[in-house]
């Protein structure tokens, strides 16, 4: 399966399991490849789907953060014969996780 491909059915898988998930209609930025951003967009979050042989995270992630802008750049990856991984910064990460904390 030559590369663009395997991408573009990455990006469908990907967006299959958001809209399963989430109960949203989740597409794909079909203009991402000729202008250039993300791949997948939910509300403050740009995400960038990563099919491959090999992840290469640190490049993944900067990739994903060029395109993000001033929203918060997430990376879903998945390497050949493996389960999707979603990477994002600890930093963007953070808030997430403190709103999912229990009042103290």
């Amino acid at each position: 399966m030559n590369s663009r491909r395997k991408g573009a059915n990455g990006e469908r898988e990907v967006c299959e399991i958001l809209n399963q998930e989430l109960g949203w209609a989740v597409k794909r930025n079909l203009s991402q490849s000729r202008d250039g951003g993300w791949d997948v967009e939910i509300a403050q979050f740009r995400i960038e789907v990563k099919r491959r042989k090999k992840l290469m995270v640190h490049e993944f992630m900067e990739q994903a953060s060029k395109s993000a802008g001033e929203a918060t750049p997430v990376v879903l990856m998945r390497a050949d014969g493996e389960e999707w991984l979603l990477m994002m910064k600890l930093s963007d990460a953070m808030p997430l996780i403190r709103d999912a904390l229990p009042q103290r």
